[in-house]
């Protein structure tokens, strides 16, 4: 049995195809926008990577910022869910997961069986997201991906006070103003970041162990913030952008069973 679960960011769309629940046959994540069709797209490339047709899906579960854009779905499930059942899957000794994606930032706490216990999400503002940190790399003019880089050659960070990306933003000017390096002006916005984050881990019943997903956990430097900040090991999960579309997927798979045994 196949099922499909796909998870539609404010800056990307992930899809993966699982077999039997529990073998991915294919996944992927492209960049997008909420509205567009890109979603789709993903879903119709992943369909042939794996040489399957439409027909071969017996259900599909949609999650994400923009699932209620999406029209080719069975049902909709919050990322919450989703996030914390493709951690589970992949890593179900985690306890504790922080998912940081480009919209928001959370904080979940799971029990042994992977169920939700708490969490916790910031507030409208973009600080701690990565949006935050896509305004960062354009004032530095350097890409998202030469962040960790430039983090990693960091000497004396400079003390980023601003969590409001727009007082953040004319912090970073000034910082440079003053003859700070690109290294250690970066090095202070993944600290802010990491601020942020732990304000809301510390809001849960803080139980290791502690896995991060969503797009900003490739980021190396932020990463790095993090984990000193919290003292803590952070594990990476795996294609960690791509955990809420697995649970999805595993969601829709449970969908699936139900319907075969008519319930």
């Amino acid at each position: 049995m196949y099922t499909v679960g796909v998870d539609i960011g404010s800056s990307s769309s992930k899809v993966v195809i699982l077999k039997d629940g529990t073998e991915i046959v294919s996944q992927s994540a492209i960049q997008s926008g909420i509205g567009s069709n890109r979603a789709i797209i993903a879903l119709e490339e992943n369909l042939k990577k794996a040489n399957l047709t439409k027909e071969d899906i017996g259900f599909t579960v949609v999650t994400g910022y923009g699932r209620f854009t999406f029209e080719g779905a069975d049902k909709q499930i919050s990322e919450i869910s989703c996030h914390a059942r493709g951690i589970h899957f992949l890593l179900p000794d985690v306890r504790t997961i922080i998912d940081i994606g480009g919209q928001d930032a959370k904080a979940i706490s799971l029990d042994e069986k992977g169920h939700v216990k708490q969490f916790f999400m910031n507030d409208k503002c973009a600080a701690g997201t990565g949006r935050f940190l896509t305004v960062m790399a354009r004032v530095l003019e350097i890409s998202l991906d030469e962040m960790g880089t430039y983090d990693a050659l960091s000497k004396n960070p400079c003390n980023i006070s601003s969590t409001c990306a727009v007082f953040a933003e004319s912090e970073v000017i000034s910082q440079l103003a003053k003859g700070n390096t690109k290294e250690d002006v970066i090095a202070g916005v993944h600290n802010s970041v990491a601020h942020k984050i732990l304000g809301l881990v510390y809001r849960t019943s803080m139980e290791e162990k502690f896995a991060i997903c969503g797009g900003v956990a490739q980021n190396t430097g932020a990463l790095r913030a993090i984990r000193e900040a919290l003292k803590k090991e952070v594990i990476v999960a795996p294609n960690p952008q791509l955990t809420g579309a697995l649970g999805a997927a595993i969601f829709a798979y449970d969908e699936l069973k139900k319907l075969r045994k008519g319930e």
